[in-house]
């Protein structure tokens, strides 16, 4: 249990995170252009693999 609700919470910090990076009025995020803007995608598709896998690994530890 304590598992699935971990990855929940690291789901929805990523989702938040994401909404802050959102471009807004026409600026982008001060990693654009960057030699680290390839590194912010891999890391917000790991955070959300991690996530799903942490909430499906609780999930079947409560349920099965």
């Amino acid at each position: 249990m304590l598992s699935m609700l971990a990855g929940v919470v690291v789901l929805v910090a990523t989702a938040l995170v994401f909404v802050a990076l959102l471009p807004r009025g026409g600026k982008t995020y001060r990693l654009a252009g960057t030699e680290f803007e390839p590194y912010v995608g891999v890391a917000f598709t790991s955070a959300v693999a991690l996530g799903c896998t942490m909430a499906l690994s609780g999930a079947i530890n409560y349920f099965g």
